[in-house]
């Protein structure tokens, strides 16, 4: 009995390391607790795609905080934009790192005349103007991606942040840019029926990897905020926490409860 009473123990201490976060550095996202944050921009669909650079200047204007999409061309270019595929946003069967930027170029936003941006003019737009959350995208080629995202940032002096759903993308920012702040973005992997072996379902949905890229804030799909391990790693370390994707007044307010930073699409909060 005495073992097996160990042995539990062990593996309660082993689950609380594994689900510790980097919780010092919450001062730092003051900023992004300050204003909202527009998800993929302040777009509207039937005439400011998301993710265009008419959807951030909208956002800057009206004074919001930026979140966006960044992944790599075929031939290299940092590029702002959510889907693996162009068929949702550009009506045209093909993936994004497939094409290079140049053949991009021929597509447009939805119904709109917006291109696909490059990150760099959305540098340009934002001009540290309000702060920004950068997604590092998960699929393809994540460290060519979180690479060149420090390439093209160079010495940009405004407010940002950088989250991924893929644990590596902040273990690298730990280890070559400690002075980033890093989010890690989750949720429930069953409900939201994404494509994973189980194991890793089990590991993502429960921050298993905190250890490995030590976030400074979760962003968490709010709809699962009471999951078990999200919970525990919230209250126990007092990590910061960010609700994606609200979409309502009501479920901003049910956010509340819960969350201090908060990333907004299809309503302007109150």
């Amino acid at each position: 009995m005495i073992y097996l009473m160990i042995a539990l123990l062990l593996l309660v201490l082993l689950y609380l390391y594994l689900l510790k976060p980097n919780s010092g550095r919450g001062e730092r996202l003051r900023p992004f607790e300050e204003t909202y944050i527009a998800h993929r921009g302040l777009f509207r669909p039937e005439n400011i795609p998301e993710n265009s650079c008419a959807a951030f200047a909208s956002a800057v204007k009206q004074g919001y905080g930026i979140e966006l999409d960044v992944q790599l061309t075929k031939d290299g270019k940092l590029v702002v934009f959510h889907d693996a595929t162009l068929t949702r946003m550009c009506g045209v069967k093909r993936e994004l790192r497939e094409c290079t930027y140049q053949e991009l170029c021929e597509y447009t936003l939805g119904k709109s005349t917006e291109k696909i941006p490059l990150f760099q003019d959305v540098l340009n737009i934002v001009a540290g103007k309000v702060p920004m959350v950068i997604e590092v995208k998960a699929e393809g080629n994540w460290l060519a991606t979180t690479e060149k995202l420090f390439e093209v940032l160079g010495d940009y002096s405004g407010i940002f942040c950088v989250e991924s759903f893929h644990p590596s993308v902040l273990a690298w920012c730990r280890k070559n840019k400690p002075e980033i702040l890093r989010g890690q973005l989750s949720t429930n992997y069953w409900k939201n029926n994404i494509k994973q072996m189980w194991i890793v379902k089990f590991v993502l949905s429960n921050l298993l990897l905190n250890f490995y890229g030590c976030p400074d804030f979760i962003a968490y799909n709010y709809k699962y905020a009471h999951a078990f391990s999200y919970t525990l790693c919230r209250k126990l370390y007092r990590v910061k926490n960010a609700a994606w994707t609200v979409r309502s007044e009501e479920a901003l307010t049910e956010s509340k409860k819960i969350f201090s930073i908060f990333i907004f699409d299809s309503f302007i909060p109150k």
